[in-house]
């Protein structure tokens, strides 16, 4: 996924979406082509234009692993957390070092983004009206009715619980209390990174704290859902590229590696993907079937 900082987020089959491709070697190349700036887009910027295949081969010898301690504590699967460990090991054998770094405001990443997400979705999905955008109810009486009949039946149930958090929180009295306070947050978790990278090149941790999870096991209680995404969160308030990879298996089911990089740093991030993939066979490995 491409943010609003150019950068791109590549997703493995371990999580809860699909892979964006196969292999880091193959999403350097579909960053080759995706990237570039957008005149229309008020959010890309003019950078220039880069060849993310030029540095995949490069030996990662004298590369720093950054270790959030705050990812490798409690809550995490003693599974997932054992894979993950092995992975670094690998990348020690690479030639690369381990250090130890903090991002002490991580712990609040979980609730600053579902204030600030659903504030954007609310303010984002309200011109889904059934006139201009996006779906239209089949029938209705008047105007209103149109409106009301489309954005029930076209939205799920956690696209309209985000549009109702978000409504709540930019509303007036709570939007000082609720949504700037997110925002400050979302500068103190940047300001964490900004640091960590003082004395690392890349930082590593899981991607989730489990394995997924069955379809709907989770869909009736939404905060356990969210807090899945603990670990990866702080990445995307931070406008950091990242990447998830696989590293293993626990109880039959895909375990992932996040790689974290510095700001305009894919190049150096798909790199260490790739390398890792050169010495393992995670990424062509497929779970067996599980009931």
């Amino acid at each position: 996924m491409v943010s609003r900082y150019g950068m791109i987020a590549f997703a493995s089959s371990l999580d809860q979406g699909g892979p964006m491709a196969a292999s880091a070697e193959d999403c350097a190349l579909l960053l080759n082509t995706m990237v570039g700036f957008d005149e229309r887009d008020s959010t890309s910027l003019d950078r220039p234009t880069e060849d993310y295949t030029r540095d995949l081969d490069k030996p990662l010898n004298g590369l720093r692993i950054g270790l959030p301690k705050e990812f490798f504590g409690e809550g995490c699967d003693a599974e997932v957390m054992a894979a993950v460990r092995a992975a670094i090991a690998e990348y020690e054998k690479l030639g690369a070092t381990c250090v130890e770094v903090s991002l002490p405001n991580s712990h609040l990443s979980v609730p600053a983004y579902y204030v600030i997400a659903p504030a954007e979705a609310s303010s984002n999905l309200s011109r889904f009206d059934g006139v201009r955008y996006g779906y239209r109810a089949p029938e209705y009486g008047n105007l209103d009715d149109m409106y009301m009949k489309s954005r029930a039946q076209g939205f799920g149930a956690e696209v309209k619980r985000r549009i109702l958090i978000g409504t709540y929180v930019l509303s007036h009295g709570y939007y000082d209390a609720y949504y700037l306070q997110a925002q400050r947050i979302r500068r103190l978790i940047a300001n964490d990174f900004v640091e960590a990278f003082k004395s690392c090149d890349v930082i590593m941790g899981p991607t989730s704290p489990s394995t997924a999870f069955k379809l709907g096991e989770k869909a009736a209680d939404p905060v356990q859902m969210y807090l899945s995404d603990i670990y990866t969160i702080a990445v995307n308030l931070a406008g950091l590229p990242g990447m998830s990879i696989p590293c293993g298996f626990a109880g039959g089911l895909p375990v992932g590696l996040q790689l974290i990089g510095n700001y305009f740093a894919e190049n150096q991030l798909l790199n260490v993907a790739h390398r890792y993939q050169q010495a393992t066979d995670w990424h062509a490995r497929r779970p067996e079937a599980i009931a």
